[in-house]
């Protein structure tokens, strides 16, 4: 190999893979790993598969990165958030939906295969990066494996992946993905 970490991006969409790819690629071996078991429609789930599939496909920064995707189990995250459903972004649903996706994270990448996970999430405005920071660390501890703690929106994180959509064309969806 090339001496560079192995690591595991935990993916919510073309769009917020596009900066931390690019950002990341110099410095690690990437795997997109794609869980978003709280996109409620499997139309809309498959097209934002797709468009992080065009854009790994497409990117020279990105011609290196494998693509990871675990099951689609919408059930699981109505379960987890059923009581939470009326609550407004930022809640406790979101905490949930952190969770559930960090730790299913970090446990692929304890197989064995990687050294090292995050998450694309932060780069979003919308998204807690302190939480998901938090919650990532929580999980590499659960799970035995390194936990990279970003906020990938600073440093014009957010704006260059906007860019970036806009040069790739990628479909930037308006809503996290659950029906809340």
């Amino acid at each position: 190999m090339n001496g560079k970490k192995r690591m595991l991006l935990h993916c919510c969409c073309g769009p917020c893979a596009s900066y931390v790819i690019e950002h990341l690629a110099p410095e690690y071996n990437i795997t997109a790993f794609y869980y978003n078991p709280n996109i409620e429609l499997p139309e809309e789930y498959e097209k934002r598969k797709k468009e992080l599939l065009r854009l790994l496909s497409e990117a020279d920064f990105a011609a290196d990165v494998d693509f990871l995707e675990s099951e689609y189990d919408n059930t699981t995250f109505k379960y987890a958030v059923s009581s939470f459903r009326n609550q407004p972004e930022g809640g406790a649903r979101c905490r949930i939906c952190y969770d559930l996706r960090l730790r299913k994270t970090a446990q692929r990448a304890a197989s064995g295969r990687y050294d090292i996970f995050t998450t694309t999430m932060t780069v979003s405005p919308q998204k807690n990066a302190k939480l998901l920071n938090e919650l990532g660390l929580k999980a590499a501890e659960e799970f035995v494996v390194e936990y990279l703690s970003a906020d990938f929106k600073k440093n014009n994180g957010y704006l260059r992946s906007v860019e970036l959509s806009k040069q790739f064309g990628l479909y930037r969806q308006e809503f996290c993905g659950c029906e809340g």
